[in-house]
């Protein structure tokens, strides 16, 4: 009779498929590169079958490969309803959460203990990146769920957040920057950053885009050198920091999103979906 299939060599399987690097795995999971390929390895040596191509590149599925993924997503998910349905301690597993950093300094740490209090035995891994990337690993089915920016009125806002301009000083006219107001911003993709540029353009004011960074550390450490004036959402702002107002333009609010990547929801995903719906439009 045939070993029974390992539980966590399964899991392995799936996020490799789906992130097509056994280094992003590896990432994932908290171990070597190495170690993951050896998982893969003892897998295919239980089915008796190559589930993936290798290249220099990363990986790409066998067609025994595409045929098990389903079932293996299917065993995974069966097998974490089972120790939900009948478990004393309720839910189990994995999830890998992804978030642009000003809402994982403002929102996470509420979200994560008051969420942990109630289901301890559910594993979440964070990755920080901006929406564009977020939406990137999404479709890569690298991160199962994430908050992301929207525009504030989009079908299925959780929260709305103000944007604010962030400086040293609290009026523009105590930095002596002349003619042309120097900006810190994220990425030239990101929503804030285009909300910046279209509501400077709507007024007289000179800009120039003098410091670009995706961290939101990076951004706080120019707005508090003085050398520039910042956006971030009002609830990252430090308290040593300062909102700006006129003579800069009023900024549009942000809608807060949350996303999943195209996969069947496991009951620990959905039991965290539905928490930040509840907790996340009162902190």
């Amino acid at each position: 009779m045939q070993a029974p299939l390992d539980l966590k060599l399964l899991a392995t399987f799936v996020r490799a498929a789906h992130s097509g690097t056994l280094s992003a795995v590896a990432i994932q999971v908290g171990r070597t590169q190495s170690a993951v390929t050896m998982q893969i390895q003892r897998l295919e040596e239980a089915l008796g079958q190559n589930l993936f191509h290798r290249s220099g590149s990363g990986v790409r599925l066998t067609g025994s490969g595409e045929r098990f993924l389903a079932y293996a997503e299917r065993i995974l998910k069966i097998h974490d309803e089972a120790i939900s349905a009948l478990s004393d301690r309720g839910l189990h597993g994995s999830i890998i959460f992804g978030s642009p950093e000003d809402y994982l300094s403002a929102f996470f740490p509420a979200l994560l203990k008051s969420f942990g209090t109630m289901y301890p035995d559910v594993e979440i891994k964070v990755v920080s990146a901006p929406t564009v990337e977020l939406r990137t690993l999404l479709n890569a089915r690298q991160i199962d769920l994430a908050l992301i920016s929207s525009s504030h009125d989009a079908q299925g806002v959780v929260r709305t957040e103000r944007l604010v301009w962030v400086g040293s000083k609290p009026a523009l006219d105590l930095y002596h920057f002349g003619d042309t107001v120097p900006l810190a911003l994220s990425a030239s993709n990101a929503v804030d950053h285009k909300a910046a540029c279209d509501a400077m353009a709507g007024t007289g004011l000179r800009y120039k885009i003098a410091y670009a960074s995706n961290s939101l550390a990076g951004l706080i450490a120019v707005a508090r050198s003085g050398l520039a004036i910042s956006v971030m959402t009002q609830e990252a702002v430090p308290p040593d920091l300062h909102s700006l107002g006129a003579p800069l333009p009023r900024l549009p609010g942000l809608g807060i999103l949350i996303a999943f990547a195209d996969t069947e929801r496991s009951p620990a995903v959905e039991a965290f979906a539905n928490h930040i719906r509840s907790v996340l439009p009162s902190l």
